[in-house]
């Protein structure tokens, strides 16, 4: 009690605020969310290449957003782009329940990307601005236990109701989502402070940030590492729901318990593992969370059954709860505080690059191959993931830049 009690006196009342927002969008989301492909499937009752293929549209416009996104909140301030960000999304979901045609669901793709990196990005940056860069680590370890909170709640939540009806939860994750926006709008504060008698400039001049950054070895490096990681856990969150139903029989309620073990292992694990691992070099912390991702991409290619591919899930998690706290930290201490937002939601493009490659990827090796091909493919990628986190060494872990 007494240790809950010191790290809730740690961080400031706006950052449990948020941390509260996270959980109520979340949960509302990820009640349709991880089951997105299997409802274009039913409607479209297209080849699984087809299907996957509408998250190029969502990584098309997700990548172009997280660039622009980093510039927003660091020209116009984190809150007011938050608010655009959760409201745009609360229509994208709205959208799900009439659409009907391919086009639909490719806009309503297309919109997702552009609208998501928006309040992503501007909570990162928040909780950079508030909390000092020894805590930091934590706190967002904390923020990704308050996102899971949500992802354990909502698939559950999501397999009972959809299964009756999709345009119920579709309706939840709009009022989710409407709930955080109010939340960030009558109750946060603007955490952006912009330096006396320093010109912040036009929003050309913020994107020459991204070239700055590109010329950084460590971020680029970086970047490239994280991709090839999320191209594995594009599979699991993106393809798995379809291959697991059309192969095996496996249900929306059923599957549901597949992403929810994720996310209660996030929130009774992370923190203790965070403790650990902020012990240690990040370079050195990196490459061993990467490598539980390719062994769960061959537990799914080897697997025939429900816990299996539950296993493949819980192998890849613990690759995620050592990895990505950390690498946001590492990027995070990379930046300069003024430049942070762009840092970070250049760092976001890691997950659209993926997400243009692995499901396109997977829906053309099974339709070509066969159903196991993506899994194996999603192996070798991860391996190439561990290798390059490991090349990060070579360049050393960054100091956190504190003005």
């Amino acid at each position: 009690m007494c240790r809950l009690t010191a790290i809730v006196r740690r961080y400031p009342f706006q950052f449990w605020l948020i941390l509260f927002g996270l959980i109520v969008s979340s949960t509302g989301t990820t009640m349709v969310w991880p089951f997105l492909t299997i409802y274009a499937s039913d409607k479209l009752l297209l080849p699984l290449a087809a299907v996957t293929s509408l998250m190029t549209f969502n990584s098309i416009s997700g990548f172009i957003s997280s660039v622009i996104a980093g510039s927003l909140v660091d020209r116009f301030g984190r809150k007011g782009i938050m608010v655009i960000g959760l409201f745009g999304m609360a229509l994208v979901y709205l959208g799900y329940i009439f659409a009907q045609d391919y086009w639909q669901f490719a806009l309503l793709m297309f919109l997702s990307g552009a609208f998501s990196p928006l309040y992503r990005v501007g909570t990162d940056a928040i909780v950079a601005d508030m909390i000092p860069p020894e805590d930091r680590t934590q706190a967002y370890g904390l923020i990704r236990m308050g996102r899971n909170v949500g992802v354990a709640l909502g698939p559950i939540l999501g397999g009972i109701v959809l299964s009756r009806s999709y345009a119920i939860g579709f309706l939840s994750a709009v009022v989710a989502l409407t709930i955080f926006a109010l939340i960030t709008i009558f109750f946060l504060k603007e955490t952006l402070v912009h330096a006396e008698g320093k010109s912040h400039g036009n929003l050309r001049d913020q994107l020459r940030v991204v070239g700055q950054a590109l010329k950084n070895k460590a971020f680029t490096r970086m970047l490239g590492s994280f991709t090839l990681m999320e191209i594995c856990a594009t599979l699991m969150w993106v393809v798995l729901a379809v291959y697991v139903k059309q192969n095996y029989g496996i249900s929306e309620s059923q599957y549901s318990w597949i992403p929810t073990s994720n996310a209660l292992m996030v929130i009774f694990l992370q923190v203790a593992i965070t403790q650990i691992t902020q012990k240690h070099s990040p370079t050195r912390v990196m490459p061993v969370g990467a490598a539980f991702y390719p062994i769960a991409m061959l537990m799914v290619a080897l697997s025939g059954n429900f816990w299996g591919f539950l296993m493949a899930m819980v192998v890849m998690t613990f690759g995620e709860l050592i990895t990505a706290p950390t690498a946001t930290d590492y990027v995070a201490n990379l930046a300069p505080p003024d430049q942070r937002g762009r840092y970070l939601g250049f760092f976001g493009l890691n997950w659209y690059i993926a997400l243009a490659i692995g499901p396109m990827g997977a829906g053309f090796l099974s339709d070509k191959i066969g159903n196991h091909a993506p899994w194996y493919a999603g192996a070798v990628v991860g391996v190439l993931a561990v290798i390059s986190f490991f090349s990060l060494r070579k360049l050393g872990t960054p100091n956190p830049q504190t003005s």
